[in-house]
């Protein structure tokens, strides 16, 4: 009897999830276009557009942001009740543009979008920001009618194809590929890069203990021109989302400002995370939590590497433990504690990997050849060598000449973040 009113139960929950879903959405996306502007002390949201896209790939089960991860949150509400109904935390390239020493002197604009499930009825969609101090502000709100004839519905339809197909997108992590400078009669070559990303990705623990919980797919768009943009060499070239090294003035640091010309190549496909492979074998990339990531895909030795490192900002918004080799400042505030789950500056670590360390261990705790493999407080990453500290002398999230693996307080974050994509 115990075991049939289990099955009930659990059959209840789901039925109650499913349906609430069903209540307040339909199986498609609504994408909101809006502009994020200011300067390294301020920042506004300026709307754009809506957009239509006709895929959902998310869960129709967690609706509700649980992770507290990103430096911004959206939140979409009804009208009525101000129920909240969806939210999702990420983060933006305005806001790592905003701690470089080129934001104290000027003001920019960065073209940005959202998705959410289209809903059924009239919603107000909040973006709340995480202030350097972590605290949160509500910074922009829009009322969206989902009947209104200004949502826009054409799209430029490109070809999609499976790379790694494991059933309903709902229950699954949604990745698209997406080719930047792959020109007319490279698709083949796009097409093999794509099977080597997945190849390499789901060969890592704790990836390849998850393989059936994947779909990945492609979406095949030519450039004009093959590789990418290097300023630093006088490089440039004419491709399909503009991508450049050197961002932020950092060399190997390869990224995209126009994020509504990537959204309008991934609405193609069915997609929870956005990677873009770029034709260049340029060591370098970059990545963003639940924005996208894009590496290099024929850096010879380490692009399967880079890949690993790369989708780890932006899936399960794990920081960068290395020291230096930015141009940024003040990233990491001493006197708050970072959102990413394998940083501390101790402000409040009982909330990170404290509960996983051995008993006795120290902190912080002393970088030597005997505590090499052990889980630790080691001081320095986050781009800083003093007053913030990780939790292994070395993970793939350090330094990938070394190593080939997450450490377990990682690991232990991208299978939560498996387990979340798939309920």
């Amino acid at each position: 009897m115990k075991y049939y009113f289990l099955l009930i139960m659990v059959f209840l929950f789901v039925e109650n999830t499913s349906a609430q879903f069903n209540k307040f959405f339909e199986e498609k996306s609504l994408r909101i276009n809006y502009y994020h502007c200011g300067n390294a002390d301020s920042e506004k949201f300026f709307f754009g557009e809506l957009i239509e896209e006709p895929y959902w790939a998310g869960s129709k089960e967690s609706l509700i942001d649980t992770k507290g991860y990103g430096s911004q949150l959206v939140e979409v509400r009804t009208i009525d009740t101000q129920e909240l109904i969806y939210s999702r935390g990420f983060s933006t390239l305005f806001g790592e543009w905003q701690t470089t020493p080129e934001a104290k002197n000027t003001e920019c604009c960065y073209p940005e979008s959202l998705i959410m499930p289209f809903p059924q009825q009239k919603v107000v969609v909040s973006i709340i920001s995480r202030n350097k101090k972590g605290i949160a502000e509500k910074k922009f709100e829009y009322t969206v009618d989902p009947k209104s004839y200004f949502i826009k519905k054409e799209r430029e339809k490109l070809p999609v194809f499976d790379v790694v197909h494991s059933g309903d997108p709902a229950k699954k992590v949604d990745i698209v590929l997406l080719p930047e400078g792959y020109t007319e009669n490279q698709q083949k070559l796009f097409k093999d890069d794509c099977r080597k990303f997945a190849e390499e990705l789901l060969s890592c623990a704790p990836y390849s203990t998850n393989k059936d919980k994947f779909n990945i797919r492609g979406v095949w768009a030519a450039s004009l021109d093959a590789g990418t943009d290097i300023p630093g060499k006088n490089i440039w070239k004419k491709t399909r989302l503009n991508s450049s090294y050197y961002t932020f003035d950092s060399e190997r640091y390869l990224m995209i400002k126009d994020y509504q010309g990537v959204r309008d190549v991934a609405g193609n496909a069915p997609y929870d995370y956005i990677y873009i492979l770029a034709n260049t074998d340029k060591y370098g990339g970059g990545a963003v939590y639940n924005f996208y990531g894009i590496s290099a895909a024929h850096h010879t030795e380490e692009s399967g590497k880079i890949y690993l490192h790369e989708f780890g900002h932006l899936f399960a918004g794990l920081a960068d433990e290395y020291v230096g080799g930015v141009e940024y400042s003040e990233f990491y505030p001493a006197d708050v504690e970072p959102w990413e789950p394998n940083l501390t500056t101790l402000v409040n670590f009982d909330k990170k990997w404290k509960s996983m360390l051995p008993v006795g261990t120290k902190i912080p705790t002393p970088e030597t050849q005997g505590n090499i493999g052990k889980l630790g407080v080691y001081e320095g990453g986050g781009y800083m060598s003093k007053g913030i500290y990780r939790p292994s002398i070395n993970c793939l999230m350090n330094n990938l000449h070394t190593t080939d693996v997450f450490c377990p307080v990682c690991s232990k974050s991208i299978q939560e973040m498996i387990d979340l994509n798939c309920k």
